[in-house]
């Protein structure tokens, strides 16, 4: 390595903080990368299925140098995807080719170990939580984590999502509350234990909308469909509404309520669904959020800006964000300044259209008045058709 390198260090071993670690080892410079998790398999569940866009995603692994393994371990019938109105009625339905690579679907935990195979394990420091950052001279930075341990660096990146410790060092924004909550339901091997269902879902993704609500189950590679349940609620809904998620016969009953006069075939999806019933509010950063460039620190992924996942985009952007920062550096090894600057104008300015369109689509989808917008989503739809496939489904 060459020695005017800057020690480099990633808080978040998500996609991006990954991304970034292995795209810095395959050009020959050292990091080190911090989790909060206590190891690799802490977390049972790593989250749903991906669709990998070509301009960003598919890019960042092709810097990665993980092509090979990422086209062995994709689902092109993932990006198949239904549209229903609350009724049940089909309002259109897209089929994908088994050669189609145009965004093809990856389950999130397959994704991260494709990208931990890669990375040096010595780069990977577990159980370490940062409870705060502190500004030295140089640029220099003092980590300090709960296990009582402190570390400096001159180079500080912070991967560490919404709630981002590292974020208030370059802004004072904090995530604000979308107006819509999510609650997210499963069911496990699905073709057997609920065949209709498994039928109804098919390969990819659907989406039921109506009355300022969603049931948006996607099929995963393990042969569960994970369902999101989304409600225009106020953000604090998840702990008033009296849904005892930890007693599910409650929590699936209380669910029904608020979609009595939806189709059964859809609300099965939560009648049916298993034990596992979590809450997840939608948060996002202020679309449009830029920051002057500051000294030894930066952002990617959720902690740079995060949005809705009604654009498809946070992971892509993530990897992108870690690929693209990762070159930078390469480029300007004793010189991170020039690094961060060149990394971030780059970075906001891909961003905002991406945050524009989560912005939008979950008005559309969820509309804040109540009124599904059907006709003007199918308009897009056939808008997107007359552009041909890159027109930013």
């Amino acid at each position: 390595m060459n020695t005017t390198t800057p020690r480099i260090a990633i808080v978040g071993g998500g996609l991006g903080g990954l991304t970034l670690a292995r795209v810095l080892q395959v050009h020959g410079i050292d990091a080190t990368l911090y989790e909060a998790d206590a190891a690799r398999y802490a977390r049972p569940s790593q989250g749903g299925t991906l669709d990998m866009h070509p301009e960003s995603g598919q890019r960042a692994l092709r810097e990665a140098g993980l092509t090979a393994e990422f086209l062995a371990a994709v689902r092109p019938e993932g990006q198949d995807m239904k549209l229903f109105d609350r009724h049940g009625t089909l309002l259109r339905e897209e089929t994908a080719q088994e050669d189609d690579m145009d965004r093809p679907e990856i389950d999130r935990g397959t994704l991260r170990d494709i990208l931990m195979d890669s990375v040096d394990p010595q780069t990977i420091h577990w159980g370490k939580y940062l409870t705060k950052a502190v500004p030295l001279t140089g640029g220099r930075h003092e980590l300090h984590f709960a296990d009582g341990t402190v570390e400096t660096c001159d180079l500080l990146v912070g991967a560490d999502g919404a709630w981002s410790r590292v974020r208030p060092l370059v802004t004072d924004a904090e995530p604000e509350h979308s107006g819509v909550n999510f609650i997210e339901v499963g069911i496990t091997d699905v073709d057997h234990t609920q065949p209709a269902l498994a039928e109804l879902v098919g390969r990819g993704s659907l989406y039921a909308l109506g009355d300022n609500k969603g049931i948006m189950p996607q099929r995963g590679g393990d042969g569960r469909i994970r369902t999101y349940v989304a409600l225009r609620t106020p953000e604090d809904w998840l702990t008033t509404s009296g849904i005892p998620y930890d007693r599910p016969d409650e929590a699936r009953a209380a669910i029904l309520t608020h979609f009595t006069d939806w189709a059964p075939e859809l609300t099965d999806l939560i009648r049916y669904c298993d034990d596992t019933i979590l809450p997840r509010p939608i948060m996002q950063l202020p679309v449009g959020l830029t920051w002057q460039s500051k000294p030894g620190v930066t952002l990617l992924g959720d902690a740079a800006h995060l949005m809705s996942p009604f654009a498809g985009a946070g992971a892509n952007l993530a990897m992108l964000d870690g690929a693209e920062l990762a070159l930078a550096i390469a480029e300007s090894p004793g010189n991170p300044a020039d690094a961060i600057e060149t990394y971030e104008k780059a970075m906001h300015e891909r961003v905002l259209p991406e945050a524009r369109t989560a912005s939008h689509h979950l008005d559309l989808m969820i509309a804040p008045d109540g009124h599904l917008r059907m006709a003007a989503l199918l308009d897009q739809f056939a808008a997107m058709d007359a552009e041909g496939p890159d027109a930013g489904r």
